[in-house]
């Protein structure tokens, strides 16, 4: 019996990807685990994997194809024997509207199916593999009553293998239709036609919003309107962190390791939320979880948005291994390589634009954590020493913006002042 491949959903966030490219062609037979596509979402472009064997019958949409949406078909897989025959003569709206130019909701419903598919007792399709059903009937199994654990929630050959057969669940009552889940609400203000008149008469170029931008207009915007954020701001001085840092990578050279600033950043953040583990939290909707490790996170631009990939276990780690992990992690996200994992999660986030002469800024809380360290530059300035004597210092300015639900403002205090700490003594970061 044909089956449909459908959009998978591979990230938490994704509504809709773009089929970057096909890595098979109608006819090859393929497995379980045999990459089938590389499927660009709002983060990264990322490969997807068969979930069973069969032939490709059919490829209904085509490279390139942007603003698929997620569970649409975009292939029918046949059953070894089949033949071309057993695909549905009607063409999906999919299949039929392949352009990368054209819109959504042209490509929003799903290609009918090649048989008729089971369905469960209040109607609603039940999605299995061909296999899967053949050893359903075979072992007189209600696919109804078997909760699948393939993408969306496919029966798989795996979930029938081991289940008996039950006596029919009685019909319930059919649950009230859900709506489509609507995209992410960009930035309120003046509608798009608003705006073209307003600039009617000037010069300028159209650039559309790729799934990363929208995904980082509706997020932030989100940030801004519903996390009460408030900001406390240090001055940090760096000299005997620089002193120490010139020190050490003298001695890592033999090693190819050559630390950085942002990387002693990492690590006094990660012992910070270790010294005050009440704000090593995250706001969970209707309660607070608090984190035993720290995971930190840290922004890196790219062209067209940005990524904040974690490096988890922060305080487990050496400098020389956090520094590594940067440098991997930060590649790959240039690359848009990055795997959901890697990106999401963590309870702090460090955004640095100092390297880019910022002094200092506030940065937007990356939800569901409850802080950002925002970095600037450090310059030389004149400062008053201890004994009243004046000096001149490599001062760095940071703001903390706080999610005020999480942490109030004495703990945020004491967060930053361990932050100031650690950095001001490097050495305590290595105790």
């Amino acid at each position: 019996m044909a089956t449909e491949i459908l959009m998978p959903a591979l990230s938490p966030t994704m509504e809709e990807g773009t089929l970057a490219k096909w890595l098979v062609k109608e006819g090859d037979t393929v497995a379980s685990g045999d990459l089938l596509a590389e499927i660009e979402t709002d983060k990264a472009t990322m490969e997807f994997e068969a979930v069973d064997e069969g032939v490709i019958g059919k490829l209904l949409v085509a490279e390139g194809s942007e603003g698929v949406k997620v569970n649409v078909a975009i292939a029918i897989l046949l059953e070894e024997g089949e033949d071309a025959s057993a695909i549905a003569t009607a063409s999906s709206p999919a299949s039929a509207a392949p352009a990368p130019s054209e819109t959504a909701p042209a490509a929003a419903a799903p290609a009918p199916a090649a048989a008729p598919a089971p369905t469960a007792n209040d109607g609603s399709r039940i999605f299995a593999t061909p296999l899967a059903r053949r050893i359903a009937a075979d072992k007189g199994l209600d696919l109804s009553q078997i909760k699948g654990s393939g993408p969306h929630g496919r029966i798989i050959k795996a979930d029938v293998e081991g289940a008996t057969a039950t006596a029919p669940a009685p019909a319930a009552k059919a649950p009230p239709a859900k709506s489509e889940t609507a995209a992410p609400a960009l930035a309120s203000g003046p509608s798009t036609d608003a705006v073209a008149k307003m600039y009617a008469d000037r010069e300028y170029e159209e650039v559309p919003l790729d799934g990363m931008r929208k995904t980082i207009a509706a997020r932030l915007t989100e940030a801004k309107q519903s996390i009460p954020h408030f900001y406390l701001r240090r001055d940090i001085q760096l000299d005997a962190l620089l002193a120490f840092r010139s020190d050490l990578n003298k001695k890592l050279a033999a090693r190819d390791v050559k630390l950085s600033v942002n990387d002693f950043i990492i690590k006094a953040c990660a012992i910070a939320l270790q010294q005050e583990p009440d704000a090593n939290a995250v706001w969970a909707g209707d309660r607070v979880f608090k984190l035993k490790p720290s995971d930190v996170a840290v922004a890196v631009a790219i062209e067209g948005g940005l990524f904040t990939p974690v490096l988890r276990d922060s305080e487990m780690k050496s400098l020389s291994a956090l520094s590594a992990e940067m440098k991997d992690l930060a590649s790959r996200a240039r690359d848009r390589k990055l795997a959901p994992h890697e990106y999401q999660g963590g309870s702090f986030a460090i955004s640095n634009l100092g390297m880019f002469g910022i002094d200092n800024f506030d940065a937007v809380i990356n939800p569901p954590h409850a802080a950002i360290l925002a970095v600037g530059a450090g310059k030389k300035q004149p400062v008053v020493g201890e004994d009243g004597a004046l000096a001149v210092a490599t001062v760095m300015s940071v703001t903390l913006s706080v999610d005020h639900r999480v942490i109030d403002g004495a703990l945020a205090a004491k967060l930053l002042q361990a932050i100031v700490d650690n950095l001001e003594n490097p050495l305590l970061m290595l105790a």
